[in-house]
Formats: C-alpha cells, structure tokens, sequence
C-alpha cells in the first residue's frame, strides 16, 4: 500500500502563483527578484499556517533558479530547482529556532554562512519560530544579520513579532501575512476534492474554514479528518457531526422562538443541545454570533461581512425579514452579557436559562411599554408615531388623518394646515412639551405626500436672536444623541434676507449628520417662528478643510496634493486607507 501524504504536505504551494489569499506578498517578493533588489534579511509574521515558510522555501527556490519563467517563477528544470525538489540542495538552510535557540547554535550558524555556495549564487538561511532564540542568541546574530557576506540572505518566520527585540526588526525587511479568507480556502478546497475525485457540499466547506479561523494548514488537517470520516462524499451534516459543531438550524429555530415569545420550546432546544454534548459557553457565544449576523444581513451594504455558504445566507435572508433591529439591539446586550459573566456563574446552566427567558421577554417587555405610554396618556392613542422598523406606515392613510383630526379638535386650539406631516413625532407637540400650538387638521387641507407642518396664519418676521434661542431649543431636544447635538451647538446660526437660515459646518461628516434631521429641524422652526417659508442653508467652512481632516480618505487626499507619488504606491501595493 502506497505511504499516505497529507493534504497539507501534498498541495502545499510549490510556485508564488498558487500560494492563496497573500497577493500583496508574493507580488512584492516577485518584484525584488525581478528587479534584482534583494535584501539581505526579511521577517515573514502572521498567525500560524498562513505560509510564511511556504512562501520563504518559495523564495529561496526562485533566487537561485537559472531559468525564471515570464511570470518570475522558478523552471523546475535547472540544477538548482532540480536539487530543491529532491531536498538535496546545499544552498538553502533551514533551522528551527525552537530547538536551536542558544548562542552556540547561532555561532555555528555564523560559521557556516561563511561558506559560499557551490551551485547558484545565493545561500539563503530560513529560520523558523525565530521568537524562540534566547536574548543572547540574539544579541549574538546582531552583527552577521546587519552586516553578512553579499552572498548570505536571511528569511525569519515567526508567529509573535512583539516578541522579537528592536534592534532584530530594524535590520529585516517586515512582511506581515493576513489570515486567510473564508473564501479563499473553501475555493483551495473546492480544487482539492476536484483533483482528488472527491463530492462535496459547498456549506460544508465553509464549516471547515471557519473552523479553520484563517489556517490553511488547518483547513487541510481538518479536510482530511472529514474525508476519513464521510469517504468521498462530504456533506455539511457529516462535517458538523464529526467536527461537533452546533448547526445552525438550531439558531434559527431559537431566534424565532424567542420573538414569539416561545419559553417551552427555547428551554427545551438548549437541553437538547446539552444532550448531545454541547458547551454551553461555546452555544451563547455561537448564539451571539448568530445575532449578529442577522443585524449585518440587515443593510445591504454590511451584507459583505457575512462569511457564510449560499444556502445559509438566504436563510439569514429571510429571517431577518421578520425580525426588528430593536429586537436584534436587545437580544446582543443580553447575550454578551451572559457571556462574559458565564466564569463567575456557579449555576452555568440556569445562568444561560435566566438569559433565554430574558430573550423570550423581549417583545413582551415593548408590548407592555406602549400599553402603560397609551394608559398614562389617553389622548396620545391615535398619534403615536411609529418606529422605522415597523414596516406598515399606516398613519399615511386617511383614516389616521382624520382620526387625529378628531383628537386634535377634542384639545380646542387654534387652526394649523397640514400640507405635510413632520418628521418628528406629533404627539410631542400635543403633550405641550414645546411652545408651538398644534391646530385642527382639516381633511380637505390634506396635499400630496405628508413631509411637513405649515401653518395657516400669515407668516411673521422674526430676529437673529429669535432664531438662535429657537435653534437651541431645538438642539435641547437632541441632548441624548450627543453628536449631532454638540455639531448645532458648536456654532450659532446666520440668517440670510430674512427666511434663509444658513449654519457654517467644517467637514461633509457634519453635514450628514444634519440632513439626518433637516426636515425635522425645518419644521419646528417654522412652527415656533411662524413663518413656512423658512430654509436651511449648510455651508462648508473653508478655512478648517486643511486643519481638519476627520476621516482617512479625507487626510489621504490631503497628503496626495502633496506628494502625487503616493497614488502610485497606494495603487502598486494595493493598500487601504485603514
């Protein structure tokens, strides 16, 4: 019988080309060799089975090849590479650092990269987990490192930089490899099980990845543990019994219990879960997660972050559908908070039971909140405002039009016209909380789309002070939202030919956060001044736009006025402004 080889070992990387999810890397290494601007020693660093060796023996390999390809990448054909493939080359030397970590080993390493290499031009000394050496290794490999022959080059690997000294890391080329995306390894496994003959279920792959949190190397040493478990047919439900992984279904299934309410059914999934053998610390957290998840899937935008099979993500889909982001705010609070007292809990089961029964009193605790606002105020019934997360806006109808006509004529106070209907709550107004008079709303005064409160009486001049004192009644209002507030308190505003309010903002941050609330700021200045024919104005100060610079693309900008060469090297290392 033929001596089995891992998948790890098997298909691992043998050119730059197919080393996956580190482009920027392999890209620059290639440009060096190209380029012929080698460095003399460089710090590959990153977590563990992302392939910093890999990509050092790559780099070894390409230096000393005689024939390189188009696409800087070694022949496999030359005497060099010839003697890489079978392990027998005398130019690269490997040396772990975890067993090898005194200053005896780095003075025999001194010695020997004295010694030229006999075939190639190059020796290059690849030394792995070199955060093992002792501070007298060290301090020892300082000087050979800084200053070695033109013939040595140095390549350390290490999974903990912070814990190589100052003077290491100054004298080393750093490059810093990412964690590899959830999309990238199930791709790289989707080709394995292709070579391999093997069947598959994407979900289950992107089961393994996770599990993998970024590690190839361990992707493939959990893929070959599925594979003698399922033989050659992986399905998601052999890979999440063998990997004991809680499947999501039961997450589903918990999250709309706990929306309706479902005490019986959320009590008894979680002993289930205990029952077959389940962590209760890992279920909050998985729990966790899953909310999480259902508020990302939520906007369209942060839809991106969701690193989830296709079958699963339209299940998220439609979940969240149905359920609030009030409901989602709630449910996250409650079980981070079971998490992270879970330690100090002596009763870790009935501490995560209390926390199931909180989730299942979610939407009974605002059901009892909008009862005991209606009992406490009889008159606010009919206009209260609804949420942005209630999906029917039913207070557009005319039904709800007239029915405040009725309550509002029941209070006896002076007329108003409602063209539009503001966008803050009118029930406000009606408690009296502001100065302004809600008139009777009249059905045959109702036009087009509802926007806005505008009065029926004659539109009265007003002064600059009125306008500020009003202004900042106004930001009173929006004292629990802290930001927006201290933007309209920061400065007072102008008024310009008599209707036209005009407000100095510094940056375009400052002026999204005001039209958030323009038209319920128009509003009640139009209502307190008496006057519908007021407008508001933003203008962006110019003097703060270089002393300011708020966000990253704003102070990339910035220095790309001053230096255009930096365009070209945010484009050819391909960078982020983060």
């Amino acid at each position: 019988m033929d001596n089995f080889i891992v998948s790890a070992r098997k298909y691992r990387p043998a050119t730059f080309q197919s080393v996956v999810g580190q482009n920027s890397i392999t890209t620059t290494l290639k440009n060096a060799i190209k380029n012929k601007l080698l460095a003399h020693a460089y710090l590959f660093c990153g977590p563990r089975g992302v392939g910093k060796t890999t990509c050092a023996r790559i780099f070894a390999k390409t230096i000393n090849c005689k024939n390189l390809t188009e696409k800087v990448e070694p022949c496999n054909e030359c005497e060099s590479c010839k003697a890489f493939d079978q392990n027998r080359s005398y130019n690269i030397h490997e040396l772990d650092a975890a067993s090898n970590n005194s200053v005896d080993d780095i003075r025999n390493l001194i010695e020997q990269v004295r010694i030229p290499p006999q075939v190639g031009k190059y020796s290059i000394y690849i030394i792995d987990e070199v955060h093992m050496l002792s501070a007298q290794a060290f301090n020892a490999f300082l000087k050979t490192l800084e200053e070695p022959p033109a013939h040595a080059i140095f390549i350390l690997a290490t999974t903990e930089k912070h814990k190589i000294i100052p003077t290491i890391l100054s004298r080393c080329q750093i490059f810093d490899f990412n964690r590899i995306k959830i999309d990238d390894t199930v791709t790289y496994l989707e080709h394995i099980a292709k070579t391999e003959g093997i069947q598959y279920e994407v979900d289950a792959f992107n089961v393994i990845a996770q599990k993998a949190d970024g590690a190839m190397r361990d992707a493939l040493s959990i893929f070959d543990q599925v594979v003698s478990f399922s033989g050659d047919n992986i399905t998601y439900q052999k890979v999440i019994e063998n990997l004991n992984v809680l499947d999501y279904e039961y997450f589903f299934k918990l999250t709309d219990a706990f929306f309706k309410n479902d005490l019986s059914t959320s009590l008894l999934t979680f002993n289930e879960i205990l029952e077959k053998g389940f962590d209760a610390h890992h279920f909050i957290s998985g729990l966790s997660e899953h909310f999480r998840n259902l508020l990302v899937v939520k906007d369209e935008i942060t839809l991106q972050l969701l690193e989830v099979g296709a079958n699963i993500r339209e299940k998220y889909k439609e979940q969240t559908r149905s359920i609030t982001t009030d409901f989602l705010f709630s449910a996250l609070e409650i079980s981070n908070k079971c998490d992270l007292n879970y330690r100090i809990s002596r009763n870790k089961r009935l501490h995560v039971e209390l926390a199931l029964i909180e989730l299942c009193n979610i939407t009974n605790e605002k059901k009892n909140s909008d009862s005991i606002e209606t009992e406490e105020n009889p008159e606010k019934k009919e206009t209260k405002t609804q949420t942005v997360d209630e999906p029917d806006q039913g207070w557009r109808t005319e039904k709800v039009i007239k029915k405040i006509n009725e309550d509002v004529k029941k209070l006896d106070i002076p007329k108003v016209k409602l063209n539009h209907l503001p966008s803050f709550s009118i029930k406000d107004n009606l408690s009296g909380q502001s100065s302004q008079k809600i008139e009777d709303l009249s059905d045959n005064e109702v036009n087009g789309d509802i926007n806005e409160v505008e009065p029926s009486y004659k539109d009265q001049s007003f002064s600059e002070l009125e306008l500020i004192d009003k202004w900042q009644q106004f930001s009173d209002k929006l004292g629990d939202r802290p930001r927006i507030f201290n933007t309209l308190t920061s400065k007072e505003p102008k008024l310009e030919r008599e209707t036209i309010v005009t407000f100095l903002i510094d940056n375009n941050l400052q002026e999204e956060m005001i039209n958030d609330i323009r038209n319920e700021l128009i509003a009640f200045l139009k209502v307190e001044l008496k006057n519908k024919n007021i407008e508001l104005k933003l203008v962006l100060n110019e003097s703060t736009q270089e002393s300011k610079l708020y966000t990253s693309e704003e102070k990339f900008r910035h220095l790309l006025s001053k230096n255009e060469d930096l365009g070209k090297l945010k484009q050819e290392f391909n960078l982020d402004f983060d």
